[in-house]
């Protein structure tokens, strides 16, 4: 039987140049400054990072390696090694993804899309936007990837139905074009909002939290991340419908009846439903209200709350005689292990580049950028990665490039979160290519949206995106995190 294969020139590529970087390293003596050990560090980082982008192996699997070549070489032990793959936020991620497996498995997400999109008009416009506020919505707390495949269904139901109406075939072209992209889109910006919306949020907390014992809230990270998905699902919904494409404002005839009957299959309200959608929302509240709650039980993390919302579903009963719990195994099992590993793996990496004095020795070397405008730099870091995660997975981008950033933060005399999270936030910002993202990929798979659509359309997305977090950088981020432009806390020294 042939085996399918996606391998290219990057992925052949990135096998060979991989390894290259390594031997190199151990031919040649490291730099002035630098001790062997952190020239080493940089030799596996060169390895991983080269493998991460060029997904020469699969990225789970190069986020394994510091396990084998850091006890061997020295640069850290077994022990340490070992001890970011079973970090707090890997757990809130578990927990998170626990709750929204269980949501899927009874068809809450389903119903809630299907009762907003509802509630918005049967216009052209207005089916847009309730899609896109349906499924950003859903996407700050159910993976983008499945809120994708999940609304996909049922924006191709509405496009057949407009294709089956009177009217010129350059509008149904572009409605289907603007509803399937609103739907990429929107699922790709709601991951900014949360904590667990996506993983580079998860790993920039992680980071921070491992390498300086600083806690980026869930609070905290959804003041700065709702407000940004709040205007970014506009903005988006006015380039789509006003700039590129433009629509009246009537009705869609039978566009109604159907979202009803989508509705009507549902059915009634399940008792698994109700009980995902209590635990929902009491997760969320204590999330919240954490602040408080540590008064009288200071061992309360995002982390544990994540947990216990996960773990009661397991013994919370829809039908106790008959033995079937809100969530099983089966189910559970769907959980994105590759991705735990990856947050685990960046973890490791990142460590043992600040442990071996590497990201101190970057820090030094950076120092000249000293006269740039800090705006100037942030809007430069950030252009880089929203550009590169267009070919790249944007965990792997953010996990190669976050430790590089703290140290450029602090040798230009910044907080590394100023640097920091508007980098973790572009990573969510590929608009332009069906491989940037999952969401992508689906709606391009539809067969309905072409490259060069998606690529016009993401362009302009991408330069609106770029200036939208750099002006978020110095008003939402300085506030909420309280940062004081040129002061470095003693937290990050």
């Amino acid at each position: 039987m042939e085996i399918p294969s996606s391998y290219g020139i990057r992925q052949y590529m990135g096998l060979f140049l991989g390894p290259f970087w390594l031997i190199i390293v151990f031919i040649l003596p490291p730099p002035d400054g630098l001790a062997a050990v952190a020239w080493y560090t940089a030799g596996i980082a060169l390895l991983m990072a080269t493998w991460w982008i060029c997904e020469s192996i699969p990225i789970p699997a190069t986020s394994l390696l510091p396990l084998v070549l850091f006890p061997i070489l020295g640069v850290r032990t077994a022990q340490e090694t070992a001890e970011p793959y079973a970090h707090p936020i890997i757990f809130l991620f578990m927990g998170g993804f626990m709750i929204a497996l269980s949501m899927m498995r009874w068809g809450l997400h389903r119903r809630i899309a299907m009762w907003i999109i509802a509630r918005v008009g049967t216009g052209p416009r207005a089916l847009i936007a309730g899609f896109m506020i349906a499924t950003a919505g859903l996407s700050m707390w159910v993976s983008n990837t499945a809120t994708t495949l999940m609304m996909l269904p049922v924006a191709l139901s509405v496009i057949a139905l407009v294709d089956t109406e009177s009217g010129s075939e350059r509008f149904k072209h572009h409605f289907a074009v603007a509803l399937l992209l609103g739907v990429a889109y929107a699922a790709n910006i709601g991951g900014m909002g949360t904590l667990i919306g996506t993983i580079p949020n998860a790993f920039i907390s992680a980071f921070f939290e491992s390498e300086y014992g600083y806690t980026i809230t869930f609070t905290r990270w959804f003041s700065v991340g709702a407000p940004i998905v709040l205007i970014g699902v506009p903005l988006v919904f006015f380039m789509i419908t006003k700039v590129l494409y433009s629509f009246a404002k009537n009705d869609l005839v039978g566009s109604a009846d159907l979202i009803e009957r989508e509705r009507g299959k549902l059915g009634p309200v399940k008792k698994g439903e109700r009980i995902v959608g209590i635990v929902f929302l009491v997760t969320a509240l204590l999330w919240i209200t954490r602040p408080l709650l540590i008064t009288w039980i200071p061992g309360l993390t995002d982390a544990g709350i994540a947990m216990i919302g996960g773990l009661s579903l397991f013994v919370i009963p829809v039908d106790f005689k008959r033995g079937i719990f809100t969530q099983d195994w089966e189910t559970a099992k769907q959980l994105p292990w590759g991705a735990l590993i990856l947050i685990g793996g960046g973890l490791s990496l990142a460590g043992a580049v600040s442990g071996s004095g590497l990201a101190a020795w970057l820090g030094e070397s950076l120092e000249p950028l000293q006269r740039f405008p800090t705006i100037l730099i942030i809007l430069m870091t950030t252009g880089i990665i929203v550009f590169l995660t267009e070919i790249t997975s944007n965990a792997a981008t953010t996990a190669t490039f976050l430790p590089v950033l703290a140290a450029l933060a602090l040798a230009v005399g910044e907080n590394p979160l100023l640097m920091a999270i508007p980098a973790a936030l572009a990573a969510s910002c590929a608009f332009m290519l069906p491989v940037a993202t999952p969401p992508n990929a689906i709606v391009y798979g539809s067969g309905r949206v072409t490259v060069f659509e998606m690529a016009r359309a993401g362009l302009a997305l991408n330069f609106a995106f770029l200036l939208l977090i750099t002006i978020c950088a110095y008003s939402l981020i300085l506030w909420v995190f309280g940062i004081e432009t040129g002061t470095i806390l003693g937290w990050a020294m």
